[in-house]
């Protein structure tokens, strides 16, 4: 038996949540995927999973066996990016992960700026509006919006975005504008189920936060979604301001309500952390956080000025 194979695919059926999805991931056949894991049980004289039809799921000795199989494995990757190079010249493979919308107009155009670079690092940048697991999924960096729950991950700031209400010109000549939080109980809503809540939205008012109740017409998934139903006046959004910047531009929707705006939330550059932090990675955040800082400041800070600089 190689262990050190074996434990990489208990790490691979734990991570994937399946033996058959492990395969999958591996592109190995199930029989050999099962046949290693039962290797390791029988070499440890003890059970590591529990299998069943719908899900599978580690026992206690399971759970402590693979976090060391973690730790050895990562030792291991840091040894061999040390012997081939990798901490003398950045080289290699970058996982990234931000944000549907402002992945696509923030992250891919400095992304292509650090390719032009660092011609022998390539990066696998994957827009996901949920927050993906950095260190189960194997990611290096992410971008993410809003406040961090406490970790052991780092981050760093790269700028804030406001959170607008919008309506077409249509639909609030028809309805009429909201003047306070509390008029939206007379107006039909369309919520962005990831960013707030179908039921109630919250608002600043003075020092304090407000719950406003909302009737939402109609839920959508995306962000592209919810402006486009609203561009057709199906009723107010509630979304990010660089996702409405072009709408604002044509006067396809416009900003109300904006006195009452809650804070600004931030964005941030997030990684593991990890010492000594390999050099392509280092050469990223280093490259990318003060690009994403400057867009973020110059450009969508300000919807409200509706210049196709919102973007």
């Amino acid at each position: 038996m190689n262990r050190l194979d074996s434990m990489s695919v208990l790490v691979a059926v734990v991570d994937s949540g399946s033996l058959s999805a492990a395969a999958r991931r591996l592109g190995m056949p199930l029989a050999t995927v099962s046949r290693k894991v039962g290797e390791l049980e029988s070499h440890l004289n003890t059970r590591l999973i529990q299998r069943t039809t719908r899900q599978l799921s580690l026992t206690e000795a399971g759970a402590s066996y693979v976090a060391a199989c973690r730790r050895i494995l990562d030792e291991i990757a840091e040894a061999e990016r040390a012997a081939t190079g990798e901490y003398a010249s950045p080289k290699g493979e970058l996982i990234v992960t931000a944000p549907v919308v402002f992945g696509r107009l923030h992250v891919v155009p400095v992304v292509a700026e650090f390719l032009a670079h660092y011609p022998e690092i390539d990066v696998n940048l994957v827009l996901t509006d949920r927050i993906v697991h950095l260190m189960e999924e194997q990611v290096d960096a992410a971008v993410r919006i809003g406040e961090l729950p406490d970790s052991t991950l780092m981050a760093k700031g790269v700028g804030t975005v406001r959170r607008v209400v919008c309506g077409s010109p249509s639909y609030l000549a028809a309805r009429g504008e909201p003047v306070r939080p509390r008029d939206l109980a007379s107006h039909e809503c369309i919520t962005f189920e990831v960013l707030a809540s179908s039921r109630a939205w919250v608002f600043e008012s003075g020092k304090s936060e407000v719950s406003v109740p909302v009737h939402s017409r109609l839920t959508v998934n995306t962000a592209e979604a919810a402006i486009d139903a609203a561009t057709l006046g199906v009723g107010l959004i509630r979304v990010l301001s660089y996702q409405v910047a072009d709408a604002l531009h044509d006067n396809t929707l416009r900003v109300v309500l904006e006195k009452y705006e809650s804070a600004p939330l931030p964005i941030s550059l997030v990684h593991k952390g990890q010492t000594p932090l390999p050099l392509k990675l280092r050469a990223f955040l280093d490259f990318v956080a003060p690009r994403l800082q400057a867009r973020t400041t110059r450009k969508p800070a300000d919807v409200a000025t509706k210049t196709r600089s919102g973007r």
